[in-house]
């Protein structure tokens, strides 16, 4: 069962962002209480070989492992799938023919285009999930991340799409594409943000959000984000390293 998906929209739930790529840090943090794990193939040095060691670390622990791909390329789509991933981030939906070339490549034929190979993959235990093809599609959640101006313009249309089944914001790029390149933060793009997460749940959809500064966290929950990546492995890291050093600086 995808706990993560049945939760969508109900509660709050809240990720821990996975940019190491490697299932040893993978696994420590799967045991840390967050709700969901974004394993990120767009902007991590990624594989699918690296992703699915990282699924098979994290596979025993409460926590769902959702993975981000490069781009919405039907071959990533079919690759993640048939690895065991059934929660996927797909980035940078601007048009309602993206989205629906998604949610096809996410459904077995007559329904969609995704290939039918799961007797040889790790998502049907190699054929020991009795019926896997027929019932595949109530495991999989998938979420298209809007991150653009034209994304928005288009937002209660994704959302209302049949098997998207909640929509990410993602305040980087699109507060580069509203011209505060380098700053998510600026006052005129977490009003975008808002306004988008709005827009989202008045149209019956979940929405989320990545947000790592509290009172922006805050700001969005407000607005109806209902999942939200709060963190970065690579940061809380980087940071802690840092911090222990200048303890030893004082």
């Amino acid at each position: 069962m995808n706990a993560f998906k049945n939760a969508l929209g109900t509660k709050p739930q809240f990720g821990l962002w996975q940019a190491l790529a490697n299932p040893y840090s993978a696994e420590i943090c799967a045991g840390s209480g967050f709700d969901f794990l974004v394993f990120d193939g767009e902007h991590a040095p990624n594989t699918v070989p690296l992703v699915l060691q990282q699924l098979q670390a994290v596979a025993p622990y409460p926590v769902e492992p959702m993975v981000r791909l490069a781009d919405s390329s039907h071959t990533l789509v079919k690759h993640y799938l048939d690895i065991g991933a059934r929660t996927l981030l797909v980035p940078m939906i601007e048009t309602l023919d993206q989205a629906r070339a998604v949610v096809a490549a996410t459904r077995y034929p007559p329904y969609g285009t995704r290939g039918v190979g799961a007797g040889l993959a790790r998502v049907s235990r190699w054929n020991r999930i009795p019926d896997y093809l027929h019932h595949a599609e109530k495991e999989i959640c998938l979420l298209l991340q809007v991150e653009s101006r034209a994304g928005l313009a288009l937002i209660e249309d994704i959302a209302a799409l049949d098997g998207v089944h909640g929509i990410f914001v993602g305040p980087a790029d699109l507060a580069a594409d509203m011209g505060h390149l380098g700053n998510a933060g600026h006052p005129d793009v977490v009003t975008a943000v808002a306004d988008a997460i709005e827009r989202i749940v008045a149209a019956g959809s979940a929405a989320g959000v990545m947000a790592l500064v509290r009172d922006q966290i805050d700001h969005y929950r407000r607005a109806g984000a209902s999942f939200l990546a709060v963190a970065t492995d690579v940061a809380i890291l980087a940071r802690g390293a840092e911090a222990a050093i200048r303890a030893m600086q004082d």
